[in-house]
């Protein structure tokens, strides 16, 4: 009874939050030309009606199995090519980048200005990399390459190649940095210094995250399949604009067993790495 008779304190500074933010959202809503109430359009709600009926029974056929098992396949190559393309890249960058792998640093505390201006500009590659989105990169490729998988596996290459690096160099930035050190004052050369020193201790962190960036892969090759870019993601394209809702289901399905797929490697592999 009390606390009916006594309101919360706060509830002007709530309200007043609430009409700060509707004002904030209104006019970015104004600029995507959001319109919701489209999805209540008659026609919109039959064709949905008819897209979800058929949704809802996904398609079995031999053939079409066949041909989704092939596709599959092709994505999670697509995937593996590009990501192994982006290491092939990323490790040499994450070793330049690594402060903590920078021989002038030892002694001194002062990076060399040379290494340091090598540092910068190799960043600044790195960002650019991984500012664009592979779909961006997968489109470019397609009109330079033609459609097919080559656009798709040189798009997560280079997207990757900027992600994998910064991360890494951030996970080995924030080891333990007493064995790299004591390596590399005692003569060792970076690369020895980063397996021996550095990896040990993150090697189960980086495994994930590349497991998890491989998971992520698999996704954005599904998608940049839409633009032209081979893979399980054409085929879903071609099934969408005919509206053949059973075989986008059946797409979909093994879409989420290929995600499930991946998730069960990083455990075993995290496991493993104790």
């Amino acid at each position: 009874m009390a606390a009916s008779l006594h309101p919360d304190p706060a509830w002007r500074g709530r309200v007043t939050a609430a009409l700060v933010c509707l004002l904030l959202l209104w006019p970015m809503l104004t600029a995507s030309e959001f319109k919701p109430w489209i999805l209540f359009d008659p026609q919109s709600l039959a064709a949905a009606g008819m897209f979800l009926s058929d949704f809802l029974h996904p398609a079995t056929e031999g053939e079409f199995l066949a041909m989704v098992l092939r596709e599959t396949w092709q994505t999670v190559a697509i995937a593996t090519a590009g990501l192994s393309l982006a290491l092939l890249g990323a490790v040499p960058a994450t070793v330049l980048v690594t402060e903590r792998l920078s021989v002038s640093l030892l002694g001194t505390g002062r990076m060399r200005p040379a290494a340091r201006l090598v540092r910068q500009l190799l960043r600044w590659v790195l960002v650019l990399l991984r500012s664009v989105p592979e779909l961006v990169w997968a489109l470019l490729f397609v009109r330079i390459a033609g459609l097919g998988p080559t656009a798709g596996v040189l798009a997560i290459a280079l997207t990757y190649c900027g992600m994998l690096a910064k991360v890494y160099a951030e996970i080995l930035e924030s080891s333990d940095a007493h064995a790299t050190e004591a390596l590399l004052a005692n003569g060792s050369a970076r690369l020895p210094a980063l397996l021996y020193g550095a990896l040990p201790e993150s090697s189960a962190e980086l495994v994930s995250y590349t497991v998890y960036r491989w998971e992520c892969a698999i996704r954005g090759s599904a998608v940049m399949g839409f633009v032209g870019a081979g893979g399980l993601g054409q085929r879903m394209d071609e099934s969408t604009k005919m509206m053949a809702g059973g075989e986008v289901s059946t797409m979909l399905i093994m879409f989420v067993l290929l995600v499930a797929l991946a998730d069960l490697v990083s455990k075993l592999l995290r496991r493993r790495l104790g």
